[in-house]
């Protein structure tokens, strides 16, 4: 990972119709990654996941009422990718469809490669 803070934003469609903001931010030991469902970029539940040692360990900072596992998840797996530390907020009007989730964590999974690829070369 880069040293700088590398910023990328991103709009995510589900096939559902709903819209979300999906922000993330790189450093150098970790990701900040905040999803804000609408124009409009908001704090919702936060979770914290590091990784060390092929092992990852998360906290439920501030619990969502409507989707506390994928929070989780997401942080998890980021920390994981990146080796390092993933603080995600996510900020959601109602209940995740299944097609919503899988928009989020796909458009996650493509910035998150994109930019370890970017820095391997």
């Amino acid at each position: 990972m880069e040293s700088g803070g590398t910023h990328e934003s991103r709009t995510v469609s589900s096939d559902s119709g709903r819209n979300f903001l999906l922000e993330a931010t790189f450093f150098g030991n970790g990701t900040f990654l905040s999803v804000s469902e609408g124009g409009e970029r908001r704090i919702g539940a936060v979770s914290v996941a590091i990784s060390s040692q092929n092992n990852v360990n998360a906290a439920r900072v501030i619990p969502s009422k409507h989707d506390p596992v994928f929070v989780s998840t997401l942080s998890e797996k980021v920390a994981a990718m990146t080796n390092g530390i993933c603080i995600v907020s996510f900020y959601a009007k109602a209940q995740l469809a299944l097609d919503d989730m899988k928009a989020i964590m796909g458009e996650v999974m493509n910035l998150v490669g994109a930019m370890k690829d970017r820095n391997v070369k």
